[in-house]
């Protein structure tokens, strides 16, 4: 995403692709339009932010580039690029277990909080687009 210079795109198959990494100072674009609901980005190297209708969806430190990202029923899946391995939050239902993959390798179960908060480390450094499967268990 990095070389298409827009910090926000929808893709044909109904998917977000957001952020960029490698900036070095903060950029965000608003009231971006998808699938009915109005998009925010706040982006650059040190944190990338996304809210759906104003409401929490994903961030990440340090700051990543996010391809193909989907919401369904049962979680998100999206593919994560940065500099450095990060910290990956993400807005999902409270309260829920949900079951974890990152590039195909199982990492766990994990519960969300009474926000819905769930955060997964993701090692980036030097991996390319890191694949990131979150589902309800």
């Amino acid at each position: 995403m990095n070389t298409e210079k827009e910090l926000i795109l929808s893709g044909a198959d109904g998917s977000l692709s957001f952020g960029d990494h490698t900036l070095a100072a903060k950029a965000k674009k608003e009231d971006f339009p998808h699938k009915g609901d109005l998009y925010k980005v706040k982006t650059y190297n040190e944190i990338t932010k996304l809210e759906r209708n104003g409401i929490f969806v994903y961030e990440s430190v340090p700051g990543t580039s996010v391809r193909n990202f989907r919401e369904t029923e049962d979680g998100v899946v999206f593919e994560a690029e940065g500099n450095d391995d990060a910290q990956i939050t993400l807005g999902l239902a409270d309260d829920t277990e949900y079951e974890v993959t990152v590039n195909g390798e199982n990492a766990g179960k994990m519960k969300t909080n009474l926000g819905g908060k769930l955060s997964v480390s993701v090692e980036l450094s030097g991996a390319g687009a890191v694949k990131v499967e979150v589902k309800k268990a």
